[in-house]
């Protein structure tokens, strides 16, 4: 997920909110807002109360990583780094450009967005997105829907996204 923040919701959320110890319903709340700034300012990061690539990663959810345009920080500045393009820490048409060739030159889908299959063939990222953060990324979401309209009455519920496959079809 490229960000959480107040007034999303879905499993992305839910998993966020048990990391941090609050009621994980899935609903991105004052209470989880509350203890997001404090994890973050605790541990040294901008206290915002928005949960990107940086927050997720020092929070152990590698899973939850999406490096694309318009993302910013040390972890765009890191992947800048390790593929050989001026680092500053801004995802921009040059960073996407060169994650695209090295999807190309891996094997890998060429989307031109950065999450756990792309960050974890990178070795500057190995140690953080190991083959168990590929697959917690690829696993099918708990029981909680990742829609944030109630179903309808007598419809037939949609097939069960992938915690990625609900990430990037935000971004497709």
């Amino acid at each position: 997920m490229a960000l959480l923040k107040r007034g999303l919701a879905g499993e992305p959320v839910k998993i966020l909110q048990a990391k941090l110890g609050v009621t994980a319903d899935g609903q991105f709340g004052p209470a989880t807002e509350t203890a997001l700034k404090a994890y973050q300012t605790q541990h040294g990061l901008a206290a915002d109360g928005i949960a990107g690539p940086d927050t997720f990663t020092a929070l152990g959810l590698p899973e939850l990583v999406l490096l694309t345009v318009g993302t910013k920080g040390e972890a765009v500045k890191k992947l800048q780094t390790a593929l050989g393009i001026p680092a500053d820490g801004a995802f921009g048409p040059a960073t996407a450009k060169a994650v695209k060739e090295f999807q190309e030159k891996n094997g890998l889908d060429a989307d031109g967005m950065a999450g756990p299959d792309t960050l974890a063939k990178i070795p500057a990222f190995a140690g953080v997105f190991s083959p168990e953060a590929v697959a917690k990324s690829q696993a099918a979401p708990g029981t909680i829907s990742t829609d944030t309209k109630p179903a309808e009455a007598g419809a037939t519920a949609a097939p069960k996204k992938s915690i990625w496959q609900t990430i990037t079809s935000f971004f497709s």
